[in-house]
């Protein structure tokens, strides 16, 4: 008979991958972002020193939010999901623009992007509704039955945020959140037969956007051609694809880099693989991919060793949104995908979407004490 025992401590192996992909983010900002730095703010120091700032409270955070209990979260997790709606709408309120977006709020010294938040209460809502209506939503008596509770009230869950994102023309946000809705919906179980209905709409309702938004048009343009636009909108593409190409295999060496210059737009950003891949070459994009590709295994492995629905669905969606977020990222970069604007966790600059992941880490380690182990 297999014995089961319950794991008395966090999960070691992702803390690793969690302290080694922070550390060579931060490493990264310092040498992606010195120049640019110094360029707009004459002080080659500036996103490093508030970078390590946001690094030190998302350890702090990851710390508590692992010491909390997973039922705790699972009850305050409807709470959560409404704040998050909230947000959402005063951000179409009281939002500041910047990049021309609307998408931040200011709430004295603290700026806030509730997108960011939409992506970890989407995850903790689909978790908790399958939680409590698992044996609907599996039903295999009424095809009504099943199509309510397995398709249609999980897609309204993700759906109103992903309107509401939609008002802030933030479409890569757009498609994350569908992406991990999506996922979540799979791996709970659910009939795919109506899923896949939805899927097609959502398909077709992100083309309209793409086809029929004047902002979309233009980065699809862009995207199919860069060349024709190297001046404007395929600037920072094209010199994103130079930077990758002249690493070689081993790089020009940290710190080397030449297109950080002024010459990739964002380059501590949205961008940043791309002088990841100019000074550490191919060799460092690899060992870039392969620690993802341990913290979101380590992820899946505390998923299937949950005890219960909700902290099994949560550790997947965490480790699902992860490896979606770094894999467009990765689309953009290489100009796989057309630009929409997104962040490379641990990696690109900022503290909102930095403490929000350390949060994240934070429940997953908080699951991976509970979860058991079977021998």
């Amino acid at each position: 008979m297999k014995k089961i025992k319950k794991q008395s401590g966090i999960d070691i192996s992702l803390l690793i991958f969690i302290i080694l992909l922070s550390v060579w983010g931060t490493i990264m900002i310092f040498s992606a972002g010195s120049a640019y730095a110094y360029a707009r703010y004459n002080d080659g120091l500036y996103f490093i020193k508030k970078q390590i700032v946001w690094l030190l409270l998302g350890f702090i955070v990851m710390g508590v939010a692992s010491k909390i209990p997973i039922e705790a979260y699972k009850k305050a997790t409807p709470a959560l999901y409404l704040l998050t709606i909230f947000l959402l709408l005063l951000v179409l309120v009281i939002g500041f623009v910047g990049n021309g977006a609307k998408r931040w709020i200011s709430i004295g010294p603290i700026t806030i992007q509730p997108s960011e938040i939409a992506k970890i209460t989407i995850v903790m809502m689909l978790a908790y509704y399958f939680s409590k209506y698992e044996k609907q939503a599996l039903s295999q008596k009424k095809n009504s039955e099943i199509f309510k509770y397995g398709t249609l009230l999980p897609v309204l869950i993700f759906l109103i945020p992903i309107i509401l994102v939609m008002l802030q023309k933030h479409l890569s946000c757009i498609i994350i959140l569908g992406v991990i809705g999506l996922c979540m919906t799979v791996a709970a179980g659910v009939n795919l037969k109506y899923i896949s209905a939805f899927c097609a709409l959502g398909i077709g309702g992100i083309s309209a956007l793409a086809l029929f938004t004047d902002y979309t048009k233009e980065r699809i343009t862009v995207w199919r051609n860069p060349e024709a636009y190297k001046l404007t909108g395929g600037w920072q593409t094209l010199q994103g694809l130079m930077a990758i190409g002249s690493g070689g295999f081993f790089g020009v060496g940290l710190g080397n880099s030449v297109m950080k210059h002024c010459y990739v737009s964002e380059p501590a950003n949205d961008m940043i693989f791309s002088i990841l891949c100019e000074e550490t070459g191919l060799f460092g994009a690899l060992i870039t991919l392969s620690l993802f590709a341990l913290l979101v295994y380590r992820g899946l492995k505390i998923s299937i060793k949950a005890t219960d629905v909700y902290s099994r669905l949560i550790a997947f969606g965490i480790s699902a949104k992860m490896a979606i977020q770094t894999l467009l990222n990765i689309a953009v970069v290489t100009n796989s995908i057309p630009n929409t604007g997104i962040s490379l966790p641990f990696f690109s600059y900022g503290g909102s979407s930095l403490l929000m992941i350390f949060f994240e880490m934070g429940i997953l380690l908080s699951i991976s004490r509970t979860a058991k182990i079977i021998k």
